[in-house]
């Protein structure tokens, strides 16, 4: 069932009514289906959940049980949906020139009715040039930007609460949702900001009500917390070392594929004042008079090593006494488990899999999750290394190119979208750090890998550049179009996020060519 809005009139319309829920294989859409689960649940609602991947699933499971699916919207709501006439022309308008031709009248008439037909004409012209400009500015902005900022999970969590029935788990869920967004870079640092100040009022709220709960002290209870954290990947679970080295802010400030970032990295830790033997080890081994202090010891040493931004905003949360995470900690391990290479049955099971490991009651899955997500932390920096020491990332007039060939160690981790646009984005900000041309730090990026050896294919994404004034939107989706149409080049855009298409291998040299002239 389609909700084009979530207020509470047309959350009452679905839970009178069996519910099919399409849910798309992201961190964010996962989150804002668990939050939805819970709703139903509270009200003994009856669903059909099907996982889908793309366009070409989503089609299926609608045609699937088309007869479940109701489009619910108010007559009076105001949706900023653009009128019929705005995106679509019928060709009657466009060959009605043809059927006023010479029909056996005087000359003096057909003179005049020519007169008036070359006006009618230019009429026709002059709105017809109109319509395309408005045409193409209303499809700049439905269908060039395919991101536009809203974590769907905050939504969910935002009925929730209207209802009165937000919990704390949905709370993190909304949490984890938006920290998907963050660290994927599909939001501004601004909007993350301001998003956390929201979520951070409903933390305040929900831990001010369960202040004198009586499970606030038990084994089993769930506490959320705000706090500045360090922008360190899984940190708290793998050794301080490790997630430096396979941190895209902190591999790429220090440039720690050369010599001389390694050297830089052990001046880091000397300045700070650790021991090697405690860096190298569980972070929940070492010292607990080092831990103690180590935020403030790491965010003064980094400020002397340019990296002034190692400090964010996030939130933590405490499963009992011992188990606690960070919300980035659950999007790294959720979004590994979703594209695990590993086939351990049928195609929904890594679905399954990363939407269990979002309950507390399944912190197995997590921590499988966990282990996934640093062995392919490991594979995206060892790849980023490769590819700027062996001059992979090359110049091509509008955009930065770079392709992974057959052979290349995990290539096949990079198979899978987030996997790709997670490494795109690392080498990017690695490359922006290493070049010295400044024309190169202005350039999107446009990576591909292979995808399918057998039928020949490859997956290719394009990510915008890498500025602090970006504003995360990605043009690259039209213009794959365009240069795809131009070139009758055998593509397939089945991926919900139009910069990531499917290509064959053997298209794609007069692709990038059409790409070129068209962005050049």
């Amino acid at each position: 069932m389609f909700v084009t809005d979530c207020r509470r009139e047309f959350y009452d319309v679905i839970v009178s009514q069996r519910v099919l829920l399409l849910v798309a294989s992201d961190v964010d859409a996962l989150c804002a289906c668990k939050i939805l689960q819970a709703l139903f649940q509270c009200d003994h609602v009856q669903y059909t959940l099907v996982p889908v991947s793309g366009w070409q699933e989503l089609e299926t499971a609608f045609l699937e049980h088309k007869d479940q699916v109701k489009l619910l919207v108010k007559q009076d709501d105001d949706l900023d949906v653009p009128a019929y006439d705005d995106i679509f022309r019928d060709e009657e308008d466009e060959e009605e020139d043809s059927e006023n031709e010479s029909d056996g009248s005087e000359p003096s008439d057909k003179r005049r009715r020519f007169e008036e037909e070359v006006i009618e004409r230019t009429m026709r012209r002059r709105q017809r040039r109109e319509w395309e400009a408005r045409r193409r500015e209303i499809l700049f902005d439905y269908e060039q930007y395919e991101y536009h900022g809203t974590s769907s999970a905050m939504v969910m969590f935002d009925l929730a609460w209207i209802m009165s029935k937000d919990l704390n788990d949905m709370l993190w869920w909304a949490i984890v949702g938006l920290t998907d967004q963050w660290v994927q870079d599909k939001i501004t640092h601004m909007k993350y900001v301001t998003d956390i100040g929201i979520l951070q009022r409903h933390v305040s709220r929900h831990n001010h009500r369960n202040e004198d709960e009586e499970n606030s002290l038990s084994i089993d209870c769930m506490r959320i917390a705000f706090e500045y954290d360090l922008r360190l990947a899984l940190y708290q679970h793998w050794s301080l070392y490790e997630s430096l080295c396979n941190t895209s802010y902190t591999s790429a400030t220090l440039k720690l594929w050369s010599v001389q970032g390694q050297k830089r990295l052990q001046e880091f830790l000397a300045d700070m004042g650790l021991p090697l033997k405690q860096v190298k080890q569980k972070f929940n081994s070492m010292d607990v008079s080092l831990k103690e202090n180590l935020r403030e010891m790491i965010e003064e040493s980094a400020n002397k090593f340019g990296m002034k931004d190692l400090r964010v905003q996030t939130f933590s949360i405490h499963f009992g006494f011992k188990n606690k995470f960070l919300a980035s900690d659950i999007v790294y391990a959720t979004a590994s488990l979703m594209e695990n290479i590993e086939k351990e049955g049928p195609e929904t099971t890594n679905f399954i899999k990363a939407l269990d490991s979002l309950s507390r009651g399944n912190l197995d899955k997590l921590h499988q999750g966990l282990d996934l997500a640093k062995k392919q932390l490991r594979a995206i920096q060892q790849t980023v290394a490769s590819c700027i020491c062996t001059n992979l990332v090359i110049s091509q007039g509008p955009f930065l190119y770079c392709s992974l060939m057959e052979g290349t160690p995990d290539v096949k981790l990079f198979s899978k979208p987030v996997s790709l646009c997670l490494l795109s984005k690392y080498l990017l900000k690695s490359f922006v750090c290493s070049t010295k041309n400044k024309r190169c730090k202005l350039l999107p990026l446009i990576m591909a890998a292979p995808m399918d050896v057998e039928q020949g294919t490859v997956i290719m994404v394009g990510i915008p550049p890498e500025t602090e004034s970006s504003d995360k939107k990605n043009f690259f989706g039209r213009a794959f179009e365009k240069a795809a149409d131009s070139t009758n080049s055998r593509t397939l855009h089945n991926h919900f996020d139009m910069s990531i298409i499917e290509l064959k291998t053997e298209d794609r040299s007069k692709f990038l060519d059409a790409l070129i002239s068209l962005l050049s």
